[in-house]
């Protein structure tokens, strides 16, 4: 079985496709996209007057008068991560002027933009024996756990999915961030969430660990410290690396021994580690220059034949 892991698109349009192109590209049986794939930011396009249309996009004002036109400004807008919204001045200052309003309109936006992304991907699988993945992250809402379901996706968030003889573990949580994002345990919470749904690993099957948040001290978690004004700390000009995965995923993959840990989370920890003979990667993610990060592991008879890093 070949297997292409990639996570941390963000709501990156361009990467979620070349995701699915993988299969094709790379003649994968199974994708797996490990979280954090919805974006972050709204972009509203104002209709100023009638089929008239102004958006700041990219560092510029855009004006567009044609329906073609503005529905390419549309696209470049999805392909780089953010979720375009048509609105009149009116609304515009609305969503300026009322957090709570605008909080609405962001989810909404995002949940339809999910809603066609499964449409987009039971397009591009149909008729193919690829199976696809699609787990939320640390920074995704809840609202979306239950959109990531269609006739060629699957999300295995907090469970074990049998495939092709091998099990997939799932888990989107993470230790704690200076973020405070949606899905953040403590390590005591979170070792016992993965334990619950290790309760399900049948031991004489191999197993899979799709853990969003890499393990501790491993190289796949390195990034700058930060203080309490997320200011980036430094030591004689440079930046303090530290490392900030978690100790009860490191300490799950220790106990449980799975063939494969597929991690994310830190973008610039692009690596791979071993941790008592189960290898671990972390592919990275360059998601804001449309580049998707990933792995191709080649699994033969409960073993790893063969595996790399790529990007494209």
């Amino acid at each position: 079985m070949r297997l292409f892991y990639a996570g941390d698109i963000h709501g990156s349009e361009r990467c979620f496709r070349k995701f699915l192109n993988a299969a094709a590209f790379y003649n994968a049986d199974l994708l797996i996209l490990g979280g954090d794939i919805t974006g972050k930011l709204m972009t509203p396009i104002i209709e100023e007057k009638r089929g008239r249309w102004t958006a700041r996009f990219a560092g510029r004002t855009e004006n567009v008068k044609r329906e073609d036109d503005l529905e390419d400004l549309e696209k470049r807008i999805r392909f780089n991560g953010f979720y375009p919204y048509r609105c009149d001045r009116g609304e515009y200052e609305r969503l300026s002027e009322d957090e709570e309003y605008l909080a609405s309109v962001m989810t909404r936006v995002m949940t339809d933009e999910v809603r066609r992304w499964m449409q987009i991907a039971d397009d591009k699988l149909a008729g193919t024996n690829v199976r696809c993945l699609i787990m939320p992250g640390n920074d995704d809402e809840f609202v979306i756990d239950e959109l990531l379901v269609s006739e060629s996706v699957d999300n295995p968030d907090g469970k074990v999915i049998r495939t092709d003889g091998y099990q997939v573990l799932s888990c989107s949580w993470a230790n704690p961030t200076p973020w405070d994002s949606p899905r953040e345990a403590s390590e005591e919470q979170l070792a016992e969430m993965l334990e619950n749904i290790a309760v399900d690993l049948d031991p004489d099957i191999p197993a899979i660990f799709n853990l969003h948040v890499p393990p501790y001290d491993s190289g796949l978690d390195i990034a700058s410290e930060l203080d309490a004004e997320f200011h980036v700390v430094t030591t004689g000009g440079q930046p303090n690396q530290i490392p900030v995965g978690s100790t009860a995923v490191r300490r799950l993959i220790a106990e449980r021994h799975p063939l494969l840990g597929l991690h994310g989370h830190i973008h610039e920890s692009r690596n791979v580690a071993t941790i008592d003979g189960t290898l671990c990667i972390n592919p990275g993610s360059n998601y804001a220059d449309g580049v998707l990060d990933g792995a191709i592991i080649d699994l033969d008879n409960g073993r790893i034949a063969q595996y790399q890093l790529v990007s494209g």
